[in-house]
């Protein structure tokens, strides 16, 4: 993996909480901050996906796809914890 150099700004005060990381962890200031923007990033990812899936199933709906009663899928996810493989909640009627 080939690594490209970028350049960013910060507080006196952020830069002064990073080095003070990294030397508690015995780590680089440089890895303290990748590792960081790896994980805001992929967070951010997760989150950009996960709002899609929302609007597409909202979408779904709106197009009289299925829905189901909170209550009843609540139960459900409880039994399923339980190892209980019971039948899915019957969709809710319109």
């Amino acid at each position: 993996m080939s690594l490209v150099p970028t350049s960013v700004k910060i507080s006196p005060d952020l830069k002064a909480r990073i080095q003070r990381l990294a030397e508690l962890t015995q780590r680089s200031v440089h890895h303290v901050m990748v590792e960081a923007l790896e994980r805001e990033v992929s967070r951010e990812e997760r989150l950009y996906e996960f709002v899609q899936e929302a609007k597409e199933a909202d979408r779904a709906i709106e197009e009289g796809g299925e829905i189901y009663q909170a209550e009843d899928v609540h139960r459900w996810l409880r039994r399923l914890a339980n190892s209980d493989a019971s039948e899915r909640p019957k969709p809710w009627p319109r």
